[in-house]
């Protein structure tokens, strides 16, 4: 091979997989699309900074005001119903649902307008016709929204633990809770990078905008369902038994409790005994009901960044899955 010709394959192997003129082409073609996603940040956030600069301070007010009420269920029912509260709450159940329901709009605008309305147009043959390749193309349609998307959701995550983490109480929401666990942390991540890559994958399947649209929803939908059905299971549980089994920690989640009878044999979902406040009554219940022990299986707040990492590798493994196999359903229907 001469220098003459090695210098063009040379060059060709140089150019990088993005190239930078696509990246302002993806911007420029989606911007209303990028206007809207600031948009929803901007609004998220602000929301989530008023309920952690001044909305924790007015409702920890009416907390105080609740708890001197003592027994007076009418003194309660009137200051819960303040219009300081009901705005709070309104804020703030506004913010968790925009981080936690992120995937879906991710997902919808992925699968009908990233992909699926420009193959169905033809704008995506044209540009092939041009000097980007369909490899190109399509690395520029995940790659310019991946990068967004990571630094919105990123900043709302941040935003949302720095506002939960004094308003919890408030909320009363558990960390295990589907809404709260999702916004807290790189979960909130992992699926909209995943809806991001499964959006794209419907559109290059149907190659037509409303059927892309409903299919990558529907398939993010069921994601986020699996994950909330086997999330308990992706890192191990704690088990106690005797005392400490009728006696979790308030921030516990509670997978399975049961009791043990004198002839070894284990129930479960038995809550016999486990009411009783003192040793004394526990032993004396015991022993009524043929007892020999209590035990009960759960995740303690610590298990939170367990689960959350566990979890984010999956989505992102999800996500990594269904990019390939955009690339090779590209490869397969492209010259």
């Amino acid at each position: 091979m001469t220098a003459a010709t090695a210098a063009p394959q040379l060059a060709r192997r140089a150019l990088p997989l993005v190239p930078r003129g696509t990246v302002r082409a993806v911007l420029r073609v989606h911007r209303i699309a990028l206007w809207a996603w600031w948009a929803l940040v901007a609004a998220a956030s602000a929301g989530l900074l008023w309920a952690y600069w001044l909305g924790t301070d007015a409702v920890r007010e009416l907390s105080h005001r609740v708890s001197s009420c003592a027994a007076d269920t009418s003194c309660v029912d009137s200051t819960l119903d303040s219009p300081t509260y009901e705005f709070y709450d309104t804020v703030t159940s506004l913010a968790t649902s925009a981080v936690a329901y992120l995937p879906y709009l991710v997902a919808a605008w992925a699968g009908a307008t990233l992909v699926a309305r420009e193959l169905e147009s033809g704008t995506s043959a044209l540009a092939w016709t041009q000097s980007v390749t369909p490899v190109r193309w399509l690395a520029a349609k995940l790659a310019v929204p991946a990068a967004l998307v990571t630094a919105g959701t990123s900043v709302l995550v941040l935003l949302h633990r720095l506002m939960w983490s004094d308003a919890r109480d408030i909320l009363g929401q558990d960390w295990y809770l589907s809404d709260a666990y999702r916004s807290n942390g790189p979960v909130a991540v992992g699926a909209a990078l995943c809806a991001l890559a499964v959006g794209a994958l419907a559109g290059l399947l149907v190659r037509r905008t409303l059927p892309a649209l409903g299919l990558a929803v529907v398939v993010t939908l069921a994601v986020q369902n699996l994950g909330d059905l086997y999330r308990d299971s992706l890192w191990p549980a704690v088990t106690v038994t005797g005392p400490a089994a009728s006696n979790l920690p308030s921030t516990a989640l509670q997978l399975e409790h049961g009791v043990v009878l004198t002839s070894g044999k284990r129930i479960g979902n038995d809550l016999a005994c486990v009411d009783n406040d003192t040793a004394v009554d526990l032993k004396r219940c015991m022993s009524k009901n043929g007892i020999s022990d209590l035990w009960a299986t759960y995740h303690p707040k610590s298990h939170f960044w367990p689960l959350q990492l566990v979890e984010t590798g999956i989505l992102l493994a999800a996500a990594a899955l269904a990019t390939a196999a955009a690339f090779w359903l590209l490869r397969r229907r492209t010259p």
